[in-house]
């Protein structure tokens, strides 16, 4: 059976911003997401403030708000008086504990999953570029031993071009067979 509350992966994706070296989401992504007004979810930090230290939650200044949106040239940004919050991962996941409702349970699963993803493929591809490194290494030197074999093939080369005596059977009689 097909959850009802499950958004497609791309669309989630899609609302993950870098700020700050961290992986975020914005007030109101969650909000449209959850299918509830950005207020709420302020109300609701507000209120439970203590669960979000710094590194789970921040405000953005205005000119990382301003970049942000210039980025994002197709977003209809609703009116804002201040910057937006943006949550990292462990403040996505401390909202469903301060949200009470099946939807914002369902898709913070979901996030939290989507991000798991993310940091499983980011390990990947660091793994990847260290053995790309290796490779390169390798690459160096065998260029080093390449480069030797070039110059003794061509000296190689060379001495074949220099005369040299024919050696083998000699016919100097003319006898017809």
């Amino acid at each position: 059976m097909l959850d009802k509350y499950l958004l497609p992966e791309q669309e989630i994706v899609g609302r993950i911003h870098v700020l700050r070296n961290q992986k975020v989401m914005l007030d109101f992504d969650l909000a449209l997401l959850y299918e509830i007004p950005t207020k709420r979810i302020n109300e609701q930090v507000k209120r439970n403030i203590d669960r979000f230290p710094d590194d789970f939650m921040f405000q953005l200044s205005q000119n990382e708000w301003d970049q942000l949106r210039s980025q994002i040239a197709t977003a209809n940004f609703e009116m804002r008086r201040k910057p937006p919050y943006a949550f990292t991962e462990h403040g996505v996941l401390m909202l469903s504990s301060v949200l009470n409702n099946p939807k914002a349970i369902k898709v913070n699963i979901q996030l939290v999953r989507i991000f798991t993803k993310m940091r499983d493929l980011l390990l990947s591809q660091t793994n990847i570029v260290d053995q790309i490194e290796k490779l390169t290494e390798r690459m160096d030197h065998q260029d080093d031993k390449l480069d030797g074999a070039v110059r003794y093939l061509k000296r190689f080369v060379n001495e074949q071009k220099t005369e040299r005596t024919k050696v083998g059977y000699k016919n100097e009689i003319n006898t017809p067979c």
